[in-house]
């Protein structure tokens, strides 16, 4: 990883509304930069998001922050993650007990 990375001149602002970019640590803020960096992306933005996130960090820099952080990153997203590394697929949002209880009342 370069050392002494601008942020802002990265990524756009709106993604880190909340913050003051300059004062963000490329490897110390790792966990927090990965997914605001995708917060927005979709199928349609994700290859040059996804990019910029490639030129800091590792493959699994980017899929363990994914993993395990509490923003709201799209299943989508999360998706697109796994097969551009070939990896299992993972999501942040699961709809399984939704289905099973639907599926449950449809039986009765």
């Amino acid at each position: 990883m370069k050392q002494s990375l601008n942020i802002s001149s990265i990524f756009p602002a709106h993604l880190f509304w909340d913050v003051r970019m300059d004062k963000l640590d490329a490897q110390r803020d790792k966990n927090f930069i990965i997914p605001r960096a995708l917060y927005a992306s979709d199928s349609l933005t994700f290859k040059v998001d996804i990019q910029k996130l490639e030129n800091i960090y590792t493959h699994s820099e980017i899929t363990d922050a994914l993993k395990n952080t509490t923003e709201l990153i799209s299943n989508e997203v999360c998706r697109l993650v796994a097969e551009r590394y070939h990896i299992e697929l993972f999501q942040r949002f699961s709809h399984d007990n939704r289905e099973r209880k639907l599926a449950a009342r449809l039986k009765k």
